[in-house]
């Protein structure tokens, strides 16, 4: 795959194996840059015997000499953002010259995280299915412009006066739940000490990415979550709380559509999902608890077991059609190696009704029965395989189907957590 500007985005509900695709497309790259999210979401890579697990820092940090940046889109917690770098440099990740973070990106605080907590206990069985990191109140004061961003914290004065009326107002929310206020000499030392320790990090990555596009840099923008989990183009509200679709590349890191070169998305040869909401194809028998337990489905995150179903080529379509789509990344074929029989959702069907598109009322959604596309398994080992051509000529079908359905180009196929299991085409 030639490189040039690339977006990569998750084509299904988040989880699709994402932080696996940066790491061997980062090979080619100059720059990788995440453009969304907080921690509230984690990319696994693993590098021969050694597993990596970043939830802020993009997986390219794990090459040497490659620049790595947190945009502006994505919300902080300063304190894990320092864990991570702290256990990074621990394992021998070279950190000091390769890490950039916005100083407009927005922080994440202790008030954030109790209130989502709240929230979704509130909401008893209508929940969201949060982390409960606080990513969701982070945004909603960004977009109320009440926020408090990393340039914030390096002005200590102006900063800390901020936060006194914010951690004032949140207590006084908290005091009508009964739940205990938060100090505000306790969040206010903890934090401008944080900013001690990012400074050297945080910079005007704007000015940085679009200089690193003017020179002909190679950029990967990495995406956090999956399209059927964006705010404005999932299954509202069981959704995150930014955009991490293509189009949040652009708004989450100041570089303009008009110098993106290609949009990847990765998706899973069948289809996950963490947390509440609609799932057409989800599996609530032994056959989901088979593909859980094969393709290791446990969120990076938080542990949770994740949702499994067959794949869902109605939402990934929808996928290829919003993010604009020219290559697709198939990761975790080789989960499906053991299974005689194979199936991919081609239709939705509500009473006599057909849908060939993701319905936006959730309700509909939530009654939608998947419509399948049978297909027989190649029961055999696909790990070993080094290119297209030595794949079981079942599962050269079956992957030529899910690009069809989808309507993009297959152009990574992925039989293995590890670098080397890797297929271009």
């Amino acid at each position: 795959m030639v490189m040039a500007t690339t977006i990569l985005v998750g084509a299904q509900w988040g989880d699709e194996g994402k932080g696996k695709i940066i790491d061997v497309l980062t090979e080619q790259a100059d720059v990788v840059v995440r453009y969304q999210g907080g921690n509230n979401a984690g990319h696994t890579v693993e590098v021969g015997d050694q597993k990596y697990v970043l939830h802020l820092i993009p997986s390219g940090i794990l090459h040497p000499g490659k620049i790595s940046v947190i945009g502006n889109g994505v919300v902080v917690d300063p304190a894990a953002l320092l864990g991570e770098i702290e256990h990074l440099r621990g394992r021998g990740v070279s950190i000091d010259g390769n890490l950039y973070v916005s100083e407009t990106a927005h922080l994440v605080f202790p008030y954030h995280k109790l209130l989502d907590e709240i929230r979704e206990e509130q909401k008893g069985k209508r929940k969201i299915g949060t982390t409960k990191r606080g990513i969701g109140p982070a945004y909603a004061d960004k977009v109320a412009r009440t926020g408090l961003r990393l340039v914030d914290l390096l002005a200590t004065e102006r900063f800390s006066g901020k936060l006194r009326r914010k951690v004032q107002e949140n207590n006084e929310i908290f005091k009508a739940f009964g739940a205990k206020p938060l100090s505000f000499a306790k969040i206010n030392d903890e934090y401008v000490e944080c900013g001690r320790k990012l400074r050297p990090f945080i910079t005007d990555t704007v000015t940085l990415l679009n200089r690193a596009v003017r020179d002909g840099k190679n950029i990967l923008f990495e995406g956090a979550q999956g399209t059927l989990l964006d705010i404005d183009f999932g299954t509202y509200p069981f959704v995150t709380s930014s955009n991490a679709t293509a189009g949040g590349a652009c708004v989450g890191t100041g570089v303009p559509p008009h110098k993106v070169d290609r949009v990847v998305g990765v998706m899973k040869a069948y289809t996950t999902r963490v947390g509440e909401g609609p799932f057409p194809t989800e599996l609530l028998d032994n056959q989901g608890t088979l593909l859980r337990e094969t393709g290791r489905e446990f969120g990076a995150t938080t542990g949770r077991p994740r949702r499994c179903g067959w794949f869902d080529a109605v939402a990934t379509r929808y996928a290829v059609m919003v993010n604009g789509i020219d290559e697709l990344a198939v990761t975790k074929l080789d989960v499906l190696d053991g299974l005689p029989k194979v199936k991919v959702c081609v239709a939705y069907k509500v009473g006599g009704k057909v849908y060939e598109t993701v319905p936006n009322d959730i309700d509909l959604l939530q009654r939608c029965t998947p419509m399948y596309q049978e297909f027989d398994g190649w029961q055999t080992s696909t790990k070993l395989a080094q290119d297209f051509d030595q794949l079981p000529k079942r599962a050269r079908v079956y992957l030529q189907k899910l690009a069809q359905l989808s309507g993009a180009k297959l152009s990574i196929v992925s039989v293995g957590a590890r670098r080397e299991e890797t297929i271009f085409l």
